[in-house]
């Protein structure tokens, strides 16, 4: 018996979460981190290249720009690898990565550093919520994919306190320090990955069904034996929708023409949607030159633009908690939407204030305030509504064979966006001033219908249902149909389960499994459970 098979219950689902939130812990930390790295004045004397707006722009964004190929890199062997040794993987390049920056004193370097450290960035938030969903049961998923991100948040919220810390210290320390800062997450992430197993989805996916087996009664809880009949109608639900998807198997190029039952190709652009919406809102434009627009947009000094940002860290991390505790009690589609329309309002009201400050320089002053304040509720919406909810949609919604692959997809989506949002934010502002805020304005309004038309309800559905989603409902259009809409979980998805259940009872693995058991008088109890 090694390290990973200890635990079981509640703490292995624990120890399953340190894992990722961790991880998301190290991406939220990368995020923060630089914004005040880049304005430290001995970073400036050793680089004075990120001086230039596009020299600082791509000094910023090739960490995204790694962390693209990362995903990309997921995509690929991820589900050949598994979940556990992905994550292993990504640990070390973050390592490496991390190293190179701390120690950098030639801007090559520098760069190199932040590349590879993107790399495993991109690796690791491509799996993680992934790996969480996949271990987790449907009434606590959102809530625990949430954990991460909460973490992810707390993290960026150290960072920016930490900028301003130490504000009142000079030379390399300033900078260099933060950075190194960083290696406390792998740390965390090594111990807590020796005592987790792989995804029972995933090992299922690779017909290990005992290994399977075994790991779905851990989860259950302490002392559960693999006989329980929960655990039986689990695994026979899980294993009738890998052979429903394996006999509707199709080419990728029958994939892309959209000829499959299950509809991946759409489901992976829902969830490249969801990424795309929520780095096209411009938070990376905020998170890396928050400081940087304070002093230049509106005239504050570095103490305050470090401090304000380190207030506004604390806010982002309010918010969320608040999501943590509603995520699941609105549902997904309410909350984007949710989001779409506060952040638009956010933006419009910055973007008319920064018009008057240029039009009225006598009330400059107190109209800065005005735009800082609204900066600080743009993060608050934002942190509310996509910042958590497009990681959590992402790893629910493709089916089991593409989860990964999906995830990976939409995570690089998600870094491109980031990649192009940063690298051209600085030149942005300089060019259109109150016009930059006003175009993502128009990209913030614009979500709104296209989640209420086209983004189906996740919450409290099996990672099973997706599938009867896109099969029972193959128009794209989801509004008007209240099986796709509603938050409480469809009949018609409990009615396909207990079916699932039962045909895979006269399967050959489900015969080994459940041998002369009877396990109907259970399934209800287990549909109304999840």
């Amino acid at each position: 018996m090694g390290l990973s098979d200890i635990l079981s219950g509640v703490p292995l689902l624990t120890c399953v979460t340190i894992v990722n939130a961790a991880s998301m812990s190290w991406f939220g930390y990368d995020q923060g981190v630089f914004s005040g790295v880049l304005i430290s004045s001995d970073f400036k004397y050793w680089f004075p290249e990120t001086n230039q707006s596009n020299i600082s722009g791509i000094t910023s964004s090739c960490f995204a720009l790694g962390a693209f190929f990362g995903a990309i890199f997921a995509f690929f062997y991820g589900d050949k690898l598994g979940r556990k040794k992905t994550i292993w993987i990504a640990v070390a390049f973050n390592f490496v990565g991390a190293l190179l920056q701390i120690t950098s004193w030639h801007f090559p370097q520098l760069i190199v550093g932040r590349i590879i450290n993107g790399f495993g960035m991109g690796v690791s938030s491509s799996t993680c919520p992934v790996y969480q969903a996949e271990c987790s049961k449907p009434r606590v998923r959102g809530k625990l994919v949430v954990v991460q991100s909460l973490c992810n948040t707390a993290a960026y919220c150290l960072s920016n306190w930490m900028n301003y810390a130490l504000y009142f210290s000079g030379g390399p320390l300033q900078w260099r320090f933060p950075l190194g800062f960083q290696l406390i997450f792998p740390c965390l992430i090594v111990i807590a990955l020796l005592f987790v197993p792989d995804s029972p989805r995933w090992l299922m996916l690779k017909d290990r069904h005992d290994e399977a087996l075994t790991v779905i009664a851990r989860l259950a809880g302490r002392n559960v034996d693999t006989q329980n009949p929960e655990v039986m109608a689990e695994f026979l639900s899980i294993q009738a929708t890998i052979e429903e998807e394996r006999r509707e198997t199709v080419s990728t190029a029958d994939m892309l023409r959209c000829r499959d039952k299950t509809q991946n190709l759409r489901r992976i652009i829902l969830s490249c949607g969801t990424q795309f919406m929520q780095q096209f809102s411009g938070v990376n434009a905020l998170g890396y030159y928050l400081p940087t627009m304070l002093q230049q947009v509106l005239g504050y000094d570095q103490q305050k633009s470090r401090l304000l940002t380190g207030v506004n860290g604390t806010i982002y991390l309010f918010s969320a908690f608040c999501c943590l505790l509603i995520i699941d009690r609105f549902g997904r589609r309410k909350m984007m939407m949710y989001g779409a329309s506060t952040m638009g309002s956010c933006y419009f009201i910055i973007a008319m204030t920064l018009l008057g400050a240029k039009l009225n320089p006598s009330i400059q002053y107190r109209l800065g305030e005005v735009t800082t304040a609204f900066f600080f509720l743009y993060y608050f919406f934002y942190g509310t509504s996509f910042a958590k909810v497009a990681w959590v949609f992402n790893s629910e919604v493709n089916s089991l064979g593409w989860r990964t692959r999906g995830a990976a997809v939409a995570t690089a989506t998600n870094w491109m966006g980031g990649f192009i949002v940063t690298q051209f934010t600085k030149t942005g502002v300089d060019n259109l001033g109150w016009g930059f805020f006003l175009l993502f304005a128009g990209f913030c309004f614009a979500y709104f219908p296209v989640v209420y038309c086209f983004y189906p309800e996740t919450s409290r559905r099996t990672l099973e249902d997706m599938d009867q989603i896109f099969i029972q409902y193959p128009s794209i259009f989801v509004f008007g149909k209240r099986d796709l809409t509603q938050r409480a979980r469809p009949q018609l998805f409990i009615d396909a389960e207990q079916a699932r259940i039962a045909e895979a009872q006269n399967t050959k693995v489900g015969a080994m499994v459940v041998g002369d058991k009877e396990i109907s008088h259970t399934v209800a109890d287990h549909s109304e459970r999840v």
